[in-house]
């Protein structure tokens, strides 16, 4: 696990063709604003997240964030010990993004 600053995050992101965008905030906090191309599998569902992320594909890289980066940090080493290599955790989540945000 990796935690990256909101420019490596994003340089990294930018230039990887392997890419996966996931958002481990609750549908409530992804309402109010979202990192583009993302996927959101809340946290806080305990042992329905472990399955979900049990399905993801392990080859890809990982982008994980949540709203200040401690639940994403969470993710990351969980994924780690399921077995996904690359999980990046974005330093100071989604409050400190300076990239594009889209509302629903």
């Amino acid at each position: 696990m990796a935690d990256l600053s909101q420019e490596e995050w994003s340089a990294q992101l930018e230039s990887d063709q392997n890419a996966f965008i996931l958002d481990v905030r609750t549908p409530e906090e992804v309402e109010e604003g979202y990192i583009p191309n993302m996927t959101n599998l809340d946290i806080r569902m305990g042992q329905e997240f472990i399955t979900e992320l049990e399905k993801l594909d392990k080859s890809k890289n990982y982008y994980v964030y949540c709203r200040s980066g401690q639940r994403s940090g969470q993710a990351c080493a969980l994924m780690n010990k399921l077995g996904i290599e690359n999980a990046y955790n974005l330093e100071g989540g989604i409050m400190n993004w300076q990239g594009e945000i889209l509302e629903d």
